[in-house]
């Protein structure tokens, strides 16, 4: 029983420390110019995050960091960041030139993602995502609002919509 309280301990410190790399890396990231009050404060604000007892902490747990994950979160920050630039090009053109048509609607993809952290980080992007917003998460599915449907079946949206980011988002959070 003693190993186990053990094992229970140690794995609440790792998600602890997870959590506190984690937000220092998005800390270093947005902060400019950087010198050493402003590490010392985000590293008192993240380890303060990191310690607060959270109600439903398990969503939590399943973000465990790896250099493999550290390495597919940077591309997949990347291939974000080009599939926005991307897409507000799409949207100003529909804009700037009313004859582009669009088609909206609501598609239903399908994501193969299991974990309830990866679902979330997909669904957001999806939003963030000029041209698209999650509407709805229902088990594997998700409700998509589309400015332009260009898929007449699941499949099709699936891979028009979530296949870029799915194949990060798996993983990093499995």
């Amino acid at each position: 029983m003693q190993i186990h309280t053990k094992g229970k301990w140690m794995k609440s410190i790792l998600y602890r420390l997870s959590i506190w790399i984690l937000l220092m890396v998005i800390w270093l990231l947005l902060v400019s110019p950087l010198n050493t009050q402003e590490i010392i404060s985000g590293a008192m604000i993240a380890l303060l995050a990191a310690l607060i007892p959270l109600p439903d902490r398990d969503v939590f747990r399943e973000l465990l960091l790896t250099p493999k994950k550290a390495v597919y979160a940077l591309l997949f920050t990347l291939v974000f960041l080009w599939e926005v630039v991307k897409s507000n090009l799409d949207v100003a053109l529909r804009v700037i030139k009313p004859v582009i048509p669009i088609n909206p609607g609501i598609v239903k993809v399908r994501t193969s993602l299991s974990s309830r952290m990866g679902r979330l980080a997909l669904a957001n992007a999806i939003t963030l995502t000029p041209g698209t917003i999650t509407v709805d998460i229902e088990g594997e599915y998700l409700y998509i609002h589309w400015i332009s449907v260009e898929a007449g079946d699941i499949d099709e949206a699936t891979k028009k919509i979530v296949s870029t980011f799915e194949r990060y988002l798996e993983v990093i959070f499995g």
